[in-house]
């Protein structure tokens, strides 16, 4: 290497992150240089210290998997872990259609080999029909139609479908967050993993998410003025009928209407599936838990037959024949278990949806539950005692954060502690306190206090 590549080599390694016994020194110049929207994916560069690449290192691919930080549990519940299992038993069953052999026919002694294969296949197409031993085989055609049986060949297909329906909300959201003005995934994820880094890393990064978050929403404000104006502003403090990015409720807005998307499509997917069976779907995990509990056991469901019947004909020189197999469908062996625990799971995620949503609008659509939020912290932090504090705390929440401001708050408690967020509002209330306007206000209320 020659030295003029040598001075190079050092010069560009002076502009990057050096390593040190664990620890991550950076140049302090390098993030008070300018206020550009790609601070907070700077930060990421230092808030994980490389020496914690070996302990997490066996937490990759989960983290892949995991994805990004900007809803709570509940949302993941719904778009990756149902997603995943949705998947799993798509190829689960895929892999016995279209790999093993799904149906098998009894044929007469006359028929050849490929003759069979020729009866499996057409059966297998065209729909079977299920009749109960104790019945007799029904002679019309339409009697047969209404006892046919055409949901196997789809199970893969109405598996994946499901798995994209609870997909749908989460890329919803991801697309209308990505005009709001502000990363949300990033500063959960920066404000998270601040668990893991050395104490003046922690409070460095806090610093510059405050400062993020100032910016997002000193932008974010109104700065026309009309009285038309002032009224949108006035309602949308205490509901979410007038929503835009500029009255301080669009996060919280856009999230609600995903969490009933969430709602609505984990319900409505029992009566998709009741649809898509041809039976009573919706009373199929009360009837396994009444078989349970009486003690008996659990045999052949007429919703997944694994014995059926086929008619198919065979034209031959001169004239039709028509033919009656007996087929049995391992298949149905499959899918009866998947679409039991497919209920059962469903049942599971709509009651947490319904709850959650539930939660979530009374925690953030009223306004004293707001308040309360902040105030709770406030007072942990040792800064609600005086008069002034209550009246400045109130403004604090309904003219600088807002409902996004908390909502933004709340994402982070969900995702990381009570402990970060408590520092996130410190610093947030500090730096609210220390505007010069602010300020100005303060000093106007404490001279009128003493008058």
């Amino acid at each position: 290497m020659t030295q003029s590549h040598r001075r190079s080599h050092r010069a560009r390694s002076h502009q990057h992150t050096y390593v040190h016994t664990g620890h991550v020194h950076t140049q302090d110049h390098r993030y008070d240089q300018g206020h550009s929207s790609q601070e907070l994916s700077s930060l990421a560069e230092y808030v994980v210290p490389d020496g914690l690449d070996s302990v997490l290192g066996s937490f990759a691919t989960y983290a892949r998997l995991k994805g990004r930080y900007d809803d709570d549990w509940i949302d993941r519940l719904n778009h990756l872990y149902t997603t995943i299992i949705l998947i799993i038993f798509t190829i689960v069953v895929s892999t016995k259609q279209y790999v093993g052999e799904p149906i098998h026919c009894w044929c007469p002694a006359e028929f050849s080999e490929s003759m069979v294969d020729y009866t499996n296949n057409v059966c297998w197409i065209s729909n079977t029909y299920f009749v109960h031993f104790d019945e007799q085989i029904p002679q019309h055609t339409d009697h047969k139609r209404t006892r046919e049986i055409g949901y196997y060949q789809w199970v893969p297909m109405i598996l994946l479908f499901q798995a994209f329906l609870f997909k749908i909300p989460c890329i919803l959201w991801r697309i209308l967050t990505a005009s709001a003005g502000v990363n949300l995934d990033k500063i959960v994820t920066l404000a998270a993993e601040t668990q893991y880094v050395a104490p003046d890393d922690r409070e460095r990064t806090i610093k510059h998410i405050v400062r993020y978050m100032d910016r997002w929403l000193e932008n974010a404000r109104e700065y026309r003025s009309g009285c038309f104006i002032r009224l949108r502003q006035t309602i949308s403090k205490y509901c979410c009928i007038v929503c835009g990015k500029r009255y301080g409720n669009y996060l919280v807005t856009i999230y609600m209407f995903i969490k009933l998307l969430y709602m609505s499509n984990a319900i409505g997917q029992l009566f998709i599936l009741n649809e898509f069976l041809g039976t009573n779907y919706n009373v199929y995990g009360f009837e396994v838990m009444n078989h349970l509990a009486r003690g008996e056991d659990w045999r052949e469901s007429p919703r997944f037959p694994r014995v059926t019947f086929c008619d198919f004909k065979i034209r031959s020189v001169g004239s039709v024949q028509s033919r009656t197999v007996q087929c049995v469908l391992p298949i149905n062996l499959f899918n009866e278990k998947i679409f039991i625990f497919v209920w059962f799971w469903l049942v599971f995620v709509s009651a947490l949806s319904t709850a959650n949503f539930l939660i979530w609008c009374y925690t953030m659509i009223f306004r004293q539950h707001r308040i309360r939020y902040l105030k709770k912290f406030l007072r942990i932090n040792e800064c609600y005692k005086s008069e002034l504090d209550k009246k400045m705390a109130v403004k604090f929440a309904e003219q600088y954060l807002r409902q996004d401001g908390i909502f933004v708050l709340r994402l982070v408690g969900k995702n990381a502690n009570d402990v970060l967020v408590s520092e996130l509002i410190l610093q947030l209330w500090n730096h609210y306190r220390n505007k010069p306007l602010f300020k100005h206000a303060n000093q106007i209320s404490d001279d009128n206090s003493n008058v």
